[in-house]
């Protein structure tokens, strides 16, 4: 897997954001989780190249076959699109 940024905070499970750099709403996403002082990892996808991207975008499939951004993935289980902040509080606290 691409080595992802990780944002430190309290651990409510394995929390991914796929993002992209130039998306105003990936960015209000990643905003809001770090309000929520909630662990974890994000990449932008937008600023990767060649196999790292096609890893990721593989991976993004799976969750959101749209591969749409912002994507919330929870524990490999539960998945978000969109910046829906009553969604990610009702999962996340």
């Amino acid at each position: 897997m691409v080595k992802m940024e990780h944002v430190e905070g309290k651990k409510k499970g394995d929390v991914v954001l796929f993002a992209l750099s130039t998306c105003v709403w990936c960015k209000k996403t990643r905003m809001f989780l770090e309000e929520l002082q909630i662990d974890f990892k994000y990449i932008y996808v937008d600023l990767l190249t060649g196999d790292e991207k096609s890893e990721v975008i593989n991976e993004i499939k799976k969750w959101n076959s749209q591969i749409s951004f912002p994507t919330v993935v929870i524990n490999n289980k539960d998945v978000i699109v969109g910046f829906k902040k009553d969604e990610l509080k009702e999962k996340l606290l």
